[in-house]
């Protein structure tokens, strides 16, 4: 993955709970402009819980509606029922820790949690999930600085007046919102 420079760089916002990010995010790495791409974790649901508990009734319906729309939208996609949705914050300062230190790194914890929450349902709200996911880049110790950055990239999200993820903001301040079609996302990044 080459990197852009950053006045160049498409905004993704995203966050590992939802199921729409996690198809656009393997739909991007896909089509091969991921690495056009400045990944910012935020969450579109604070309150879940940590750890995260069973869903059940209208919230375990919801997750299955949910699983099985971004089973219409990206076919293929592997993906499984989790059994619930866990608070992310721990998982988006872990990932602002490692991409500030290395980008691809970053990148690759970033995938590694989406896969290990929607194909294998662990709790990456866990620390020790979390820390087998950095492997060796682990930050057990995530500073005021990288808790900075998780805020600007929430307050940034907002100010683009979009609640929703995943959202994709072009260097010229274009939006994209939602998991698209692919020739959707071409015609974005063209």
């Amino acid at each position: 993955m080459n990197p852009t420079p950053a006045s160049d760089r498409f905004l993704l916002y995203s966050d590992f709970n939802c199921p729409f990010c996690y198809a656009l995010h393997e739909r991007l790495h896909e089509m091969g402009v991921v690495g056009r791409c400045e990944w910012r974790g935020v969450q579109h649901a604070p309150q879940l819980p940590r750890p995260m508990k069973p869903w059940d009734g209208s919230l375990g319906a919801e997750l299955r509606h949910e699983v099985a729309m971004v089973q219409r939208l990206a076919p293929g996609l592997p993906i499984a029922l989790p059994p619930g949705k866990p608070n992310t914050l721990p998982a988006i300062e872990q990932a602002v820790a490692l991409l500030r230190k290395d980008l691809q790194n970053g990148m690759d914890f970033v995938q590694r949690t989406y896969r290990a929450f929607w194909c294998d349902g662990r709790d990456i709200s866990d620390p020790l999930v979390l820390k087998q996911l950095a492997g060796e880049y682990f930050t057990d110790d995530i500073d005021g600085e990288n808790q900075l950055v998780a805020q600007k990239w929430e307050t940034a999200w907002h100010a683009t007046g979009q609640n929703g993820v995943p959202l994709l903001v072009s260097p010229d301040g274009d939006l994209l919102v939602g998991c698209v079609p692919q020739e959707q996302v071409r015609r974005f990044f063209t």
